[in-house]
């Protein structure tokens, strides 16, 4: 094979192409494409799915479309990494059969191997996903959306459909879809969560082949704003004690317009989620414009890592970017905390993203009127973190900027104690009328002292305060790369720590 080499990561190997290489390597340098976060090297990408972690690799599958920068027949692109932050691009795993489209759904390791599918001690990956079928939408049914598996034996690299899908048919529901399965241990079976309608439905099973029906849980609760869709339900230990966690992406019907996910605090028996507090009004995962269809990985044991996808249905196609369209979020680590007498899940940047710190530069004891960090640290060129930690929070800004008078800001505003970003003035916003506008977040925190994290890409930035119990997501597309940044505040915030993060591009081939 001249030419190629090979590239192996783990036990997974795949042939290179040093020319395509330099391809893509010029790819991943466009106008706006991001740098710390996963992207397709072209084409329409929406929803992450199947996300697994075996042998040392996270495995992230997700809805692609291979023919055009908009959506279409949907496909399973896959990506592969060792640290959560470098991503290599493999081959398309699922494609479009006699079914229909390919739409969401999970990957589970089947170690026990409950399936059958296992061969000669090899671990099989089943991925459970929805099948979409175009032809009986259209012609105005509303059974179009069924549940079928695949299975493979080589870690993702290859699979084969299941010879009887669907494998959960369709009682009648028009949006019936998204399947996320786990290992529930208690029980010794697997649990499916599946988006019905506005609600979710939750489906046992002992083998993966043959499902129950259990129960059904949002009817009035949470919002209802527009369906349900790519729910989640996990464990997570609070203070010794287990509470489960359910989530659910709505579009429409987001605290900023459009896309957004909720979710729930409770206790889950097997057949039932029961939940602990009141959630007449929703409880939002992520407050900005653009982290939706989130859902975590499995089998990472007691760790859950949650990854959304980066923009809004309100104008996910339209976006001013020309070889592809859409980027995942940075992943985050989930945990409960408790406020009051509240629990709330908080969410933070996942420890890994440290590996691409470059040095770090730091200010101390400072008296924010305005402060111009880039005059300190050099004009922004590329992605950094800032972090920000003060033993009194006041009113600030943090902005970005450029030569073109183009900005975003990000702060907080004391009197309506909440967190904010403004993309109104932040470059091209015409390409959708509700794209140039303020988002705002509550402050749950009720300390003085605050913490506040902020990642900046070429097209983005990632909000967590307080430890991740507020969090916001903006996707942006300036004329040009902003290359100012300044804190500013109008009440002189005393800062007690400023640190400033270059962080390395994670596309170097």
């Amino acid at each position: 094979m001249k030419n190629f080499s090979w590239i192996c990561i783990a036990s997974l190997c795949y042939v290179f192409n040093p020319t395509e290489s330099l391809k893509a390597q010029a790819l991943y340098h466009e106008m706006h494409r991001p740098q710390v976060h996963f992207s397709p090297k072209e084409n329409w990408m929406n929803d992450p799915n199947g996300m697994v972690y075996l042998n040392g690799v996270y495995h992230l599958f997700f809805q692609y479309y291979p023919g055009a920068t908009v959506w279409g027949p949907m496909h399973w692109g896959h990506a592969i990494s060792k640290d959560l932050i470098h991503w290599q691009e493999l081959p398309i795993a699922l494609f479009p059969d006699s079914l229909g489209y390919i739409f969401s759904g999970s990957v589970v390791a089947d170690l026990q191997n409950t399936s059958g599918f296992g061969k000669n001690g090899k671990v099989p990956l089943v991925a459970i996903f929805t099948h979409h079928d175009p032809i009986g939408e259209k012609k105005g049914t509303i059974d179009f959306q069924n549940q079928g598996i695949a299975y493979s034996l080589d870690e993702g690299k290859t699979w084969t459909k299941y010879a009887h899908n669907p494998v959960v048919k369709n009682p009648g529901i028009r949006d019936f879809r998204d399947p996320k399965v786990s290992w529930y241990e208690a029980g010794k079976k697997w649990i499916m969560t599946l988006a019905t309608k506005d609600r979710v439905t939750f489906y046992s099973s002992s083998n993966l082949t043959q499902w129950k029906k259990e129960s059904t849980f949002g009817e009035k609760l949470g919002s209802h704003g527009g369906v349900w869709e790519c729910p989640d339900l996990f464990s997570l230990n609070y203070q010794g004690e287990q509470l489960w966690v359910l989530t659910a992406s709505i579009n429409p019907g987001g605290p900023n317009q459009g896309s957004a996910t909720q979710y729930f605090i409770g206790n889950f028996n097997g057949k039932e989620f029961i939940p602990i507090q009141d959630y007449a009004a929703p409880q939002w995962i992520d407050y900005g414009a653009d982290d939706y269809a989130g859902v975590t990985w499995s089998n990472t044991g007691s760790r859950k890592i949650f990854l959304g996808w980066m923009s809004n249905w309100n104008y996910a196609t339209v976006v001013p970017t020309e070889k592809w369209r859409s980027a995942m979020t940075i992943p985050r680590e989930l945990s409960i905390k408790k406020i009051g007498n509240r629990f709330l899940l908080a969410s933070e940047p996942v420890k890994e993203i440290k590996s691409i710190y470059e040095k770090s530069m730091v200010f101390t004891n400072k008296l924010i009127d305005t402060f111009d960090l880039s005059a300190e640290t050099g004009k922004i060129k590329g992605p950094a973190v800032l972090h920000i930690h003060s033993e009194q929070i006041n009113n600030f800004s943090v902005v970005l900027a450029n030569t073109k008078n183009e900005k975003l800001v990000v702060g907080y505003d004391a009197a309506t104690h909440s967190f904010f970003i403004d993309r109104s003035h932040s470059g091209k916003t015409d390409f959708e009328k509700s794209f140039p506008a303020g988002h705002t977040a509550p402050r749950f925190a009720s300390t003085k002292e605050t913490d506040f994290v902020l990642i900046i890409d070429d097209a983005s930035v990632e909000m967590f305060a307080d430890n991740g119990l507020t969090v916001m997501t903006d996707i942006f597309f300036p004329g040009e790369n902003y290359s100012s940044l300044s804190i500013q505040s109008p009440n002189h915030f005393v800062t007690s720590k400023i640190s400033f993060n270059r962080l390395t591009p994670i596309w170097s081939f």
